[in-house]
């Protein structure tokens, strides 16, 4: 547990806004869903579940990729690319995987697990407007 702590301190401060920020705006997303679902008549558990695992997995692919950057930026140029096509693929394979478990397990709404994958690129594409 401490180990972790220490990682979780060593975590660059721009790395921990803009993570915190994608958070914060998936959040607010998933509780929008959450309200969709509910007066489309079609919530039940399996949306909140979905809703969950899609909305934790968004966020962490995307401190994930703060993480890697930061990594990357301190090395040479061909590992840092190295390592950024890695994160890329696995985070991606991820990303598959959750949305394969969404669809294949009755505990999730695979839909309630999909739609949050994209409230990153949602968020980012606000940030303007937001600032």
């Amino acid at each position: 547990m401490q180990n972790l702590l220490n990682k979780l301190k060593s975590v660059d401060a721009t790395v921990k806004k803009e993570s915190l920020y994608i958070a914060s705006v998936t959040g607010i997303l998933s509780l929008l869903l959450q309200a969709v679902f509910l007066i489309a008549r079609h919530w039940d558990y399996t949306v909140l579940l979905g809703n969950i695992l899609g909305a934790v997995t968004a966020a962490g692919n995307f401190f994930l990729m703060g993480i890697t950057v930061q990594k990357a930026v301190a090395k040479e140029k061909k590992p840092a690319a190295d390592l950024m096509k890695f994160s890329q693929t696995a985070r991606l394979l991820m990303q598959l995987v959750v949305a394969v478990l969404g669809f294949a397990l009755p505990c999730f709404n695979g839909y309630a697990v999909i739609i949050p994958l994209f409230f990153p690129r949602i968020a980012i594409m606000i940030r303007p407007f937001i600032k």
